[in-house]
This record gives structure tokens, sequence and C-alpha cells, in this order.
């Protein structure tokens, strides 16, 4: 698994120091991994925490970003592009009181996350990512942080109250 961090005080994914501990959230292009960095973000200011975003990538199912730049553009290119995009988006200017770290790390997702997420207090993950069935209340990937992750995890559902 290869570790491809990027942005304010990345690059190291583990446990850090924080009054109100670590909390991890994985972002996919999902509206459900929006909400739960939504979520994850209001947690971490109210705690007083830092908030670690995390997109966890592999080559054979990154199709959620490859197609927002033009080629010759790499897929970790992309990738940290389109989730500095995301956090931007999400956190805002309201994330300026919250120390937020981002990473792009390649990998299958839920070992990625479970990964991540040793030392954390909580792991945010979205009830649904990019891709999977029509349908499905729960998603392989939020279900596998469920059995396998360190600590508490919170799935978020899309339109869940923030």
């Amino acid at each position: 698994m290869s570790d491809v961090t990027g942005g304010v005080g990345a690059g190291v994914v583990g446990a850090r120091s924080s009054p109100g501990g670590r909390v991890v959230v994985g972002v996919d292009a999902s509206a459900e991994s929006r909400e739960a960095l939504r979520w994850a973000g209001n947690y971490a200011r109210f705690t007083g925490g830092s908030l670690e975003v995390v997109h966890a990538w592999h080559p054979a199912e990154e199709h959620a970003w490859l197609q927002s730049l033009p080629p010759p553009a790499g897929p970790t290119d992309v990738a940290h592009k389109a989730l500095a995009r995301v956090v931007d988006e999400v956190i805002g200017g309201s994330g300026s009181s919250l120390d937020v770290h981002t990473a792009v790390i390649e990998g299958h997702a839920a070992k990625v996350l479970v990964q991540a997420a040793e030392g954390a207090t909580l792991l945010v993950v979205g009830n649904r990512g990019f891709g999977g069935f029509e349908g499905l209340l729960l998603g392989s990937i939020s279900q596998q942080c469920a059995a396998h992750a360190p600590c508490t995890v919170v799935i978020v559902r899309a339109n869940a109250a923030s």
C-alpha cells in the first residue's frame, strides 16, 4: 500500500496529539462521503480534535475522479486536487479553526481506512460510497470498517442532519 499524501500536515497517517483526539473520515466522490466529512468536521470542531481526511484509491477502482482533469494528469494528482476541492467546499472557511490533514493513499478503501484509524478516537464513513449496488442501506466499505476498525465507527447517511 502506497502512502501518497498531501495537504497541511499531511504525510503522517497515524496518531497525533489533539485535545479531542483524532477523527479520521473516509472521502470519495459520493454525496454520502460529503455528509460524513461535514459530520466529522463538526464533531472534531466540537470536541477540539483534529480531522484527518483520507481518500483511498486503487487503480482498478478509481473512476470517481479520473475524468475531472484531461490527460496527462495522473490519478494521484487528480485525487489530491479533488480531495482538496471537496474539503474546501464542505469544511470551507469554518475549517480554519480546525486542525485538518489530508491523505491520498493507494489501496483498498476498507483496509486503508482501518489502518488510518489506528490510534484515532473515531472513524467516520458514509453509509454508501461511489459504486456498489442501488438500494443497499450499508455499503461494503462501511460494513468492513464497522467490523474491523480499532476505534468507534460512525456511519453517516446522506441527507443526515448535520
